[in-house]
């Protein structure tokens, strides 16, 4: 018998499996480069690293889930790592994360290991510079009005920006998120064991 994906019970939406190692590199890499590493300028750097990363490849670096705050988007899962390593998560940091770095003056990271960039493809690596040499520099303010674009006006404060309003924000279009879907679809499968 034939089973649509509704009746199995699979949401036609782009989903992605964050990654650990690749995101915990991908902060140890930008820290090491940027001149102010706080954790807004950092999950800026991340998320227009993933984004454009997703457009041009299907999929994002980090694998986190952006959440809509004030500020812009912010990667949930690293943004819990750092809060962890600093002492007021929800989970508390048994060592885990903090070998790789701290947090100084409540939003600086301060790298205690080099990237381990076998971690990070050669894709993710470029996108990551390009990234940091497109918006590195700017100032604080400058970077939060430049994160507050389409997929970010387009959710609620505090939700989940889907990766559909990201796709399209970066130019995709819908046959492309059909696709981006359609390959969400399938790793849940195989990663489901269905």
């Amino acid at each position: 018998m034939y089973h649509t994906m509704i009746d199995l019970g699979i949401k036609n939406t782009i989903k992605m499996s964050f990654n650990k190692a690749k995101a915990i590199n991908a902060v140890l890499y930008i820290a090491e480069k940027l001149t102010r590493k706080d954790f807004h300028k950092i999950f800026k750097i991340i998320y227009f690293s993933d984004r454009e990363h997703l457009i041009k490849y299907g999929r994002t670096i980090t694998g986190d889930r952006y959440i809509a705050m004030n500020d812009g988007p912010v990667p949930s899962n690293i943004y819990d790592i750092f809060k962890s390593v600093r002492g007021d998560g929800f989970f508390k940091d048994d060592g885990t994360f903090s070998q790789y770095f701290s947090v100084t003056d409540w939003d600086i990271i301060k790298p205690a290991k080099k990237t381990d960039t076998t971690e990070l493809s050669t894709t993710d690596l470029h996108f990551i510079d390009n990234c940091i040499a497109k918006y590195g520099d700017m100032s604080w303010d400058e970077i939060r009005e430049k994160s507050h674009d389409y997929a970010w006006r387009n959710t609620s404060i505090n939700r989940p920006i889907s990766f559909e309003n990201i796709v399209l924000e970066a130019g995709g279009d819908d046959e492309y998120i059909a696709y981006l879907t359609e390959q969400s679809i399938l790793a849940n499968f195989s990663l489901n064991g269905i």
